[in-house]
C-alpha cells in the first residue's frame, strides 16, 4: 500500500507576533486537514532562501511580506506549493488561525473554482481565491504610474472589465457559538487571456510599461484595501459604502424582463427598469 505524501504548509508572519503565533502553530501541531491525512508544517525561516526572479511562478512570501501595509489582514501567512484546497485549511482551522491570516497555495487540486493560485483568510471575513484563469481586480492602482482598470460589479457574484468576465465571488457561512462566520472567495484572473480576458492583458493596452502585475502584489493590494473598507462597513454599516457600490455596478437603468406565474398559474412577463438593490 502506498503512503500518501504530506501536504506541506509554510507558516510565516508580518512581525514577530505573527512569527511567534507561527512558532506555536507548529510546536503544537495545532494544524489539521479535514480528511486527517499528514502535514508537514515549516516557518519559512527554515526554508531555503528563493531569489524571486528564480521562483518558476512559485508564490514569493517575502515579496508579499514588502507589499503588505495593513494591521490585521494578511499578516499570517500559511503558503502551500500544492493543497487539496484553500477553503479547507482555513474552514477546518478556524478556532486556531487569527482574524486576517491567509491560505495561498501554488496549485490547487480541490479548490471551490478552476485554477491555480489561491488565497484565504479567516474569521467571519472574507476568503479569497485569487487565480491564473477567469478572474480581474477592483479599480485600484497597483504601482505608480499605472492607471485605474475599470472592472464592474455584475449583481450578484460576478466581476466584469472591458465587457468580459474576469472575476467571481463566492459566498459560505457557518454557524457556531451563536454567531455567523462568513466567507466571501473572489477569483480574479491575473494572467490568463483565455477564455475571457486578464487582468494583465488589459493594463498592457492601457499603459507603455512592459511591467506585469505579480500575484504577491495583487494580494497585498487587495488587504492594504478591503482592510479600509471592512473596517468602514463594522463600524458605520453598508450605508456608508452603498454609494460606492452603485458607482461600480453595471446595472442602473438597465431594462430587464421579469417573468413569472399570476393566480391561474399562467406566465406573465414584465418589462423593468432596475434602480438600486431592494
Amino acid at each position: 500500500m502506498e503512503l500518501q505524501s504530506p501536504t506541506t504548509l509554510v507558516l510565516c508572519g508580518k512581525s514577530t507576533v505573527e512569527n511567534e503565533l507561527a512558532r506555536c502553530l507548529k510546536s503544537n501541531n495545532r494544524l489539521k486537514l479535514p480528511d486527517g491525512s499528514p502535514l508537514n508544517v515549516v516557518l519559512n525561516s527554515e526554508m531555503e532562501c528563493r531569489d524571486s526572479a528564480e521562483n518558476d511562478g512559485k508564490f514569493c512570501v517575502t515579496s508579499y511580506m514588502d507589499s503588505l501595509a495593513t494591521s490585521r489582514f494578511g499578516r499570517l501567512l500559511v503558503y502551500s506549493p500544492k493543497l487539496a484546497s484553500t477553503h479547507d485549511v482555513v474552514s477546518h482551522n478556524f478556532e486556531e488561525l487569527p482574524v486576517g491570516g491567509v491560505c495561498v497555495a501554488d496549485v490547487q487540486l480541490k479548490g471551490r473554482g478552476r485554477s491555480k493560485k489561491c488565497l484565504a483568510i479567516t474569521k467571519g471575513v472574507p476568503y479569497v481565491f485569487i487565480h491564473n484563469t477567469d478572474g480581474g481586480w477592483p479599480s485600484c492602482p497597483i504601482g505608480a504610474g499605472m492607471p485605474l482598470l475599470n472592472v464592474r460589479i455584475k449583481w450578484p457574484n460576478d466581476l466584469y472589465l472591458d465587457g468580459a468576465k474576469v472575476g467571481g465571488i463566492l459566498c459560505t457561512s457557518v454557524y457556531k457559538s451563536k454567531k455567523f462566520n462568513v466567507s466571501a472567495g473572489i477569483g480574479l484572473n491575473v494572467d490568463n487571456q483565455k477564455p475571457t480576458t486578464c487582468l494583465n492583458s488589459v493594463l498592457q493596452r492601457l499603459t507603455p510599461f512592459t511591467h506585469r502585475l505579480q500575484l504577491e502584489d495583487i494580494i497585498a493590494a487587495f488587504f492594504n484595501k478591503f482592510e479600509t473598507f471592512y473596517d468602514i462597513f463594522i463600524n458605520q454599516g453598508f450605508r456608508t459604502l452603498e454609494e460606492l457600490y452603485y458607482k461600480t455596478w453595471l446595472h442602473s437603468g438597465q431594462r430587464v424582463i421579469v417573468q413569472e406565474q399570476n393566480e391561474k398559474r399562467e406566465p406573465i412577463s414584465e418589462l423593468v427598469i432596475i434602480q438600486v438593490i431592494g
